[in-house]
């Protein structure tokens, strides 16, 4: 359905006290309009006024942040009476030897019909358990959440790949994995407040990488629904939030000595004596392992000891390296409120753990053959599980001052795998393929130099280097303090070690002692005030395409459209939003738009993006429709005016459109100015 933009009718920037403003700021600049009621989330199916509500009395109880990660995840909560104690999850069955587990890993089992059977230690054991020729049939996934970063054309049929080849929509195995951390958390829950109401008493906060687009974050949020998170009707309750920024929001809290700093406290000039990375961390190790008997982390009411050493202004990067993703956040402090403001937009990019992985696969290929290890996790796909788990200990317990070979033990169905299907043993093949560093132990493991695992390890490693140094140089990123580095990837000595020494001269790098549940309490932090981030960076540009009054000279013959004989310029893009531009929490873009025929029912906007800032038309390269808003439109009174009527309100009907792009997802709401009624409006990203 065509949408024109009224001719004559300017965007607004709307103040606080939804006057309009009189500065001159340009079409397309968001403005400070803080009255939430005004503001409806991002969902297909949203009520406005609910976000009112809950924004001006929040009624939850309790808040529970699950942190859904690439290789591993968990979930803990907070009551919001006593907010300064954050919950770990129960520790989970099951466990590998040396490995925390107050997260299990991100492993989901299904039945052969589809159903769920087990998620996480469980799920990955039994599966490993299985007959061989059983477990062709079992649907086992692990690390599926990538597919949704790496699938440029993500909707709501996007399938993803079990391990023995077949496929399900990626929305049900997403809601499995939420269903069960649902259920377990509602049962700690109920065990420990009995009182707690069954509905509504809960708000779920979900973790998501900062670098993906607006299309992902959509998904998680419609894979909570179907997962009975929450209801579509009560989109509040259920918050997305940004991993680095949680991570941030948490290390604002921090006291002194949950913290190791690699690089010792530089003097003014930023250098300093150098400092034993590995002991400072096995340090921090040996505290983490005796506070592990408590499950409650207690925070700072107010802000921690680092944070108060801190001016007004001062600058600090958070990169958070998960499995998956690398992904860089770029904050101030701003005093006296403490709130936090984003400086540069989010960057990063699929740098995670998983990279050393794909490596070590890659490494196997090239010893016993592409074909021979495809058909391998065909055929005997729990042993392929197998030996990741040996490579992932491994993986572990690599370090830069690690003297003694690993070793990794293949399993037995693999050596015999090989011998039936090449005629020849593992050995051989190892002697024949002429791979440094990789020998054949007679106890029937791959013996790994630490140069060979260090060399599986520095193409990622650089990846994550070359993409923090990129950051560091842009202009808008100056005068950094302090590197944070968080996430599970962020507890290997490789990449400590890898980090200090190409930026310890720069700024003080700082690692949280738990590393690995950061962002996870960062995401109750957040769920306990969600306003802590005051002002985000716009990842891209956003605007729509518009009708303007056609100037010969200025606009080309081929976007010209005569109609009803006036001359009009198609496919102009009118902008909501630049790319990396400053947007306050709360602020509004408005836009007012005419339906194009009377006693229409619906209006549909479509929503196009770009990575560039100067875009002049819709069909620009790099240009892309990204997403559609609906505006329902309610039928005026009896007796309007007829098409062409100009005195009729219908024909002169006025729908405003209030967009928000300051929040961690992108919202909107619309008014219908005839009536001054709430117009249902919806935002979707995943149906083009």
């Amino acid at each position: 359905m065509a949408t024109l933009l009224e001719p004559g009718v300017r965007s607004q920037r709307v103040g606080a006290d939804g006057e309009q403003c009189p500065t001159p700021s340009p079409p397309g600049s968001p403005g400070t309009h803080h009255d939430s009621c005004s503001i409806a989330p991002l969902t297909p199916s949203q009520s406005p006024r609910s976000e009112a509500r809950a924004l001006q009395s929040p009624s939850f109880a309790v808040v529970v942040a699950i942190d859904f990660g690439t290789t591993s995840s968990g979930y803990a909560f907070s009551f919001c009476s006593d907010p300064e104690a954050i919950h770990m999850m129960r520790k989970w069955e099951g466990g590998d030897p040396g490995v925390a587990n107050q997260k299990t890993p991100t492993s989901l089992l299904l039945t052969p019909e589809g159903g769920f059977h087990s998620f996480g230690y469980t799920a990955r054991d039994y599966y490993h358990d299985l007959d061989p020729e059983e477990a062709r049939d079992w649907l086992y996934f692990e690390k599926f959440k990538m597919k949704i970063h790496s699938t440029s054309d993500l909707t709501m049929k996007t399938e993803l790949e079990a391990v023995n080849g077949q496929k399900m929509p990626a929305l049900e195995v997403f809601a499995h994995a939420l269903r069960f951390f649902k259920q377990h958390a509602v049962q700690e829950l109920q065990e420990q407040c009995p009182a707690l109401p069954e509905q509504g008493a809960v708000r779920w906060v979900i973790t998501v990488p900062a670098i993906w687009k607006q299309p992902a974050k959509q998904f998680m949020r419609e894979a909570a629904y179907k997962a009975g998170l929450v209801s579509p009707d009560t989109p509040e309750q259920l918050l997305i939030a940004l991993e680095p920024e949680a991570a941030s929001i948490y290390c604002r809290k921090l006291r002194l000595h949950q913290l190791v700093e690699l690089s010792c406290r530089a003097p003014p000039n930023g250098l300093g004596p150098h400092r034993d990375i590995d002991s400072s961390f096995r340090q921090a190790r040996e505290q983490l392992r005796r506070s592990r008997h408590s499950r409650t982390f207690l925070v700072e009411s107010g802000v921690g000891e680092l944070w108060a050493e801190m001016q007004a202004g001062d600058r600090y990067i958070v990169a958070d390296c998960g499995g998956g993703t690398v992904d860089l956040t770029v904050h101030q402090i701003e005093k006296p409120q403490g709130t936090l403001k984003e400086l540069y937009k989010a960057s990063g990019g699929p740098y995670g753990a998983v990279g050393v992985d794909l490596a070590f696969e890659r490494l196997l290929c090239h010893i016993f053959g592409d074909d021979f290890i495809a058909t391998f996790k065909a055929k005997r796909p729990a042993a392929w599980v197998d030996l990741t788990i040996a490579f992932e200990a491994r993986k572990r317990a690599a370090a830069p001052s690690r003297a003694s070979p690993l070793n990794i033990s293949l399993p037995f169905s693999f050596i015999d795998f090989y011998r039936k299907h090449r005629g020849q043993n593992v050995e051989t093949a190892l002697k024949k393929s002429n791979v440094n560093f990789v020998k054949w132990s007679s106890q029937g493991m791959l013996r790994m130099s630490p140069e060979a695992m260090s060399e599986l390890f520095q193409p990622t490693i650089t990846q994550i280097i070359n993409h923090i140094d990129a950051l560091l140089k842009k202009p808008e990123v100056q005068g950094i303090k302090f590197l944070f580095l968080v996430g599970g990837f962020a507890e290997s000595p490789m990449l400590q070690h890898a980090v200090q020494a190409a930026f310890g001269a720069a700024c003080r790098v700082v690692i949280p002692q738990d590393v690995g549940l950061t962002i996870l309490k960062g995401a109750v932090l957040f769920g306990l005030d969600p306003t802590i981030v005051r002002v985000r960076r716009s990842p891209l540009t956003y605007g729509v395409g518009v009708l303007n009054k056609f100037v010969e000279g200025k606009h080309p013959r081929e976007k010209l459209l005569v109609k009803e004989g006036k001359n009009w310029c198609t496919d102009i893009f009118e902008k909501f939003v630049s790319v990396d531009q400053s947007v306050a929490l709360g602020e509004v873009v408005q836009r007012s738009y005419c339906p194009a025929r009377p006693g229409q029912r619906k209006t549909i906007i479509n929503i196009y993006c770009s990575a560039a800032d100067d875009v002049v038309y819709i069909t620009d390269p790099g240009v892309r429709k990204c997403g559609t808003v609906s505006l329902e439109l309610p039928q005026l009174g009896e007796g309007g005016g007829h098409d062409g009527d100009t005195g009729s309100p219908r024909a002169r009907r006025e729908i405003r459109a209030a967009m928000q792009f300051g929040d961690t997802e992108i919202k909107v709401t619309a008014v219908d100015m005839s009536t001054s009624k709430t117009v249902r409006a919806t935002i979707d990203f995943l149906s083009n």
